[in-house]
């Protein structure tokens, strides 16, 4: 019999689009649901109390208003700060995004390793133990940008970007000491993946980049494994919690991802 309950992915904005890409690969006949927080982007510049928050209390909402069967917290800032908050709130799976560390570390050659995401993930304690856990022989250096952020939605919104606003971010990584040995990045925000193709385009030398959306589809895979979808995933559905004039302008991306139908919460 089939099941219509969607999976809903959540961000700030239209970051999480690289989780839902992976994931559709995965499931392609799944409903999605796809929940920007336009009225509070962007996390990154705000604190862990705003976040801690704000995060959980949309989240009850969505749940109610979409039914979904599993909700994935598409955005590290929000998964580092509200995750377990969020999971003791629902009675759903709730999946959440951690900067893909351990595959970096697996990667690198030189042992240094980049972490590219907001300042407000940067700066997290649980990235310390990702680091400790699992990159304990490398050099792991940071660089929080807001500026990135900005810049892959413009992306979706097709505007034009210079590719010195892109060497701008990778100079906060590479002019750090020990910066030159660096050989991975981590995309540690959803948003980056959007514009790896730009920051690789800018790099001074040739770069991996790594990210969790796979990782992020191999898991809704799993916890999904045995269920029931419709025979096609109809119109998937993007939600904003601010629908004004830079929403509208993101619509064309959503509906060349499949989001063709936008709603506001």
């Amino acid at each position: 019999m089939s099941d219509a309950r969607p999976i809903l992915f959540f961000d700030s904005g239209v970051g999480g689009l690289s989780i839902a890409g992976p994931a559709r690969d995965a499931l392609p006949t799944a409903p999605f649901v796809y929940v920007a927080d336009s009225a509070g982007f962007p996390y990154g510049e705000k604190t862990e109390a705003e976040i801690a928050g704000r995060v959980p209390a949309l989240l009850g909402r969505l749940a109610e208003r979409y039914r979904p069967r599993l909700i994935v917290i598409a955005c590290n800032t929000a998964s580092t700060i509200a995750l377990p908050a969020v999971r003791a709130a629902l009675d759903l799976p709730v999946v959440g995004t951690v900067p893909a560390i351990k595959p970096a570390a697996a990667m690198s050659e030189t042992r240094t390793i980049g972490v590219l995401g907001t300042r407000a993930t940067v700066r997290q304690a649980y990235v310390d133990d990702l680091a400790a856990r699992f990159a304990g022989d490398c050099r792991v250096i940071r660089h929080g940008s807001a500026e990135l952020v900005e810049l892959a939605e413009a992306k979706l919104r097709g505007e034009a970007l210079s590719a010195e606003s892109f060497g701008a971010v990778l100079e906060g990584l590479f002019g750090q000491e020990g910066g030159a040995a660096i050989d991975v990045i981590v995309n540690a925000c959803t948003h980056f993946p959007l514009v790896e193709a730009e920051l690789s385009a800018v790099a001074p030398r040739p770069i991996r980049f790594v990210d969790g959306g796979p990782g992020i589809a191999r898991r809704i895979a799993f916890l999904t494994e045995g269920q029931n979808w419709p025979d096609s995933p109809g119109d998937g559905v993007a939600v904003f919690t601010r629908l004004g004039a830079r929403e509208h302008a993101l619509t064309p991306g959503l509906a060349a991802r499949g989001f063709s139908r936008i709603e506001a919460l």
